[in-house]
């Protein structure tokens, strides 16, 4: 869609495309944590991993915004959707963390519809970047941004579910707190993704 205006010495959807990937492999990885039903020390090395590789390519995005003088679309909407995607793989790490930290040892079938949910829609979000590069998938772009947003609605309806359920049935106070700030989390997850589809449904529009 884009490629015509690209310098051909850098491809900022090269770096898109890379930061979808780690979003997917920081979504399995969530999902085996929820399957397991904790965090071992592997796990939490392998996210960590992803997070610092997203962080290295959120950097590379804005250093070749400072030295392109063209770019594909909107300087605003390229440091808008690095920064949307690498805070989809915080917030997955920020989960991990408060799983360990939480000391959660039992796997919650809740979470791991969860973690599958977000594994969906990080997948939809990696298809739409891909499709960015040229214009004949730009219809196939939006049918995933708008498969994200369902799959966020989704989200919110799963959340209230689980609160309602763990509000009715555990005793603890503790408990309740864990697995609420749990919860919220993993539906913020399914929330920036839908901040993604937003800018690049926005970039669409600009480009159309």
């Amino acid at each position: 869609m884009f490629r015509r205006f690209l310098p051909t010495e850098f491809n900022f959807f090269d770096l898109f495309e890379r930061m979808g990937v780690l979003a997917v492999e920081a979504a399995a990885c969530l999902r085996k944590i929820a399957e397991d039903g904790g965090v071992d020390e592997n796990a939490l090395s392998r996210m960590r991993q992803i997070e610092h590789k997203a962080d290295d390519t959120t950097h590379a995005v804005i250093e070749q915004l400072n030295k392109t003088f063209i770019t594909p679309f909107d300087r605003e909407d390229i440091h808008r959707l690095a920064s949307e995607m690498d805070d989809i793989i915080d917030m997955m790490t920020t989960i991990t963390n408060r799983l360990r930290v939480y000391q959660i040892s039992e796997a919650n079938p809740m979470l791991v519809s969860f973690a599958k949910l977000i594994e969906e829609s990080v997948h939809a979000v990696l298809c739409a970047v891909r499709g960015m590069r040229e214009r004949k998938h730009a219809r196939s772009v939006s049918d995933f941004c708008v498969e994200v947003n369902r799959l966020e609605n989704v989200g919110d309806e799963m959340r209230d579910s689980a609160l309602a359920e763990l509000f009715r049935r555990e005793k603890d106070p503790i408990a309740v707190i864990k697995w609420k700030d749990i919860y919220q989390d993993a539906e913020t997850v399914l929330d920036i993704c839908e901040d993604v589809a937003h800018v690049i449904d926005t970039i669409l529009v600009k480009q159309a």
